[in-house]
């Protein structure tokens, strides 16, 4: 049985969703506030953490920052948040959530999120290859790293998933569904520009200041990494 922490200090959002995700066989632990949270993930084990945003104290966006900075969990997070613009989603994954979902939502959608969070971790646990690259670029599966001729480059979650979807991809087009689907586990168009957002800032990291570019634009297509 997969055990979810949710953090969600609304006592009636916090018992639909609890009792939703118990319906289909989860266990659920709840906590109110991000000092609950953190003493729950010294005690008990997890496979997937919910957050609310808005919490008494600390918000979930501070929250999921700590559970990462200080490794007080390894498994993936989904945020809950009230604000949908490209900003906003950025900010949610650059603190290192794994996925967002907009309030109000169904049951259903989350249902659906959180099965694909678990499946990408189970799917990513079980491959076998500890380190990808191309050209000079290496990304050690094991320490979640990557470099650059040597250097190392500081990743956040998402780009670090988006560089290894690439490295497993090398030499594809690929479209922003596609990325949407295999990186964000979403199978439709967001109606933002948070793919090339991202996109970019994976540029920036790994290509800026090299001579030879990886990942090139197709225009009219999507992207693909390749060497030139």
């Amino acid at each position: 049985m997969k055990h979810i922490l949710l953090v969600e200090d609304e006592p009636s959002v916090a018992s639909f969703i609890k009792k939703g995700l118990e319906e289909e066989g989860y266990q659920v632990t709840l906590a109110y506030d991000s000092f609950s949270a953190i003493q729950l993930l010294s005690q008990i084990g997890t496979d997937l953490i919910i957050l609310d945003i808005i919490l008494p104290g600390e918000n979930g966006i501070e929250l999921c920052r700590k559970i990462k900075t200080h490794k007080y969990s390894s498994s993936p997070i989904l945020i809950l948040t009230a604000l949908g613009s490209t900003e906003n989603i950025v900010t949610g994954l650059d603190s290192g959530a794994d996925d967002y979902l907009t309030k109000p939502f169904k049951l259903k959608e989350l249902l659906a999120r959180i099965r694909a969070l678990l499946r990408r971790r189970d799917k990513f646990e079980m491959e076998e290859n500890d380190t990808l690259g191309i050209a000079d670029l290496t990304l050690d599966r094991n320490a979640k790293t990557a470099k650059r001729s040597g250097k190392p480059i500081k990743l956040t979650s998402t780009e670090y998933r988006l560089l290894e979807y690439f490295l497993r991809n090398k030499g594809k087009v690929l479209s922003r569904i596609d990325l949407l689907e295999n990186v964000w586990d979403i199978n439709f168009d967001l109606g933002t520009n948070v793919v090339d957002v991202y996109v970019n800032y994976l540029r920036n990291k790994i290509d800026k200041g090299f001579s030879s570019k990886l990942i090139h634009t197709v225009f009219g297509m999507g992207y693909t990494m390749k060497e030139e």
